[in-house]
C-alpha cells in the first residue's frame, strides 16, 4: 500500500519514535482530534503525542487499509499495545495540504 508523503512520514516517525519527524509531518496550525480533545499546533500536538505514549505504552500502529477521496485519506490501522482488549482497530482520517497534514482524527 502507499501512504501519501505526509502520512508514510507520519506512521514512519511513529514507529521508529521519532517525535521530531512525526510532528514535522504536520503544517503549523494542524490540529488532532483524538478521545474527545482537539489539539492544535505543533505544541499541542506534540503534548498529545507525548501524553498518549505515556498512557499507551508499547503502542505499535501497523496501517493496512485506506480510502483517498480528494484531500482526506481515512487509513485503517492495527494497533496494538499495553491497552485493554489490544490489538484494536482504529481509522485515522487525515486531511492534506501539499506535503502536510492539516488535520487528523483518531477513532
Amino acid at each position: 500500500m502507499k501512504l501519501p508523503q505526509a502520512i508514510a512520514a507520519y506512521f514512519e516517525a511513529d514507529r521508529r519514535s521519532d517525535n521530531d519527524a512525526l510532528i514535522a509531518s504536520f503544517a503549523p496550525d494542524a490540529v488532532v482530534f483524538d478521545e474527545g480533545a482537539k489539539h492544535k499546533g505543533h505544541a499541542e500536538i506534540l503534548s498529545w503525542l507525548l501524553a498518549s505514549k505515556a498512557k499507551y505504552a508499547n503502542l505499535v500502529s501497523e496501517p493496512v487499509d485506506q480510502t483517498i477521496d480528494g484531500d482526506r485519506v481515512v487509513v485503517r490501522s492495527r494497533v496494538s499495545g499495553d491497552f485493554p482488549n489490544s490489538p484494536a482497530m482504529l481509522d485515522y482520517t487525515f486531511t492534506l495540504a501539499g506535503d502536510w497534514i492539516t488535520s487528523l482524527e483518531i477513532h
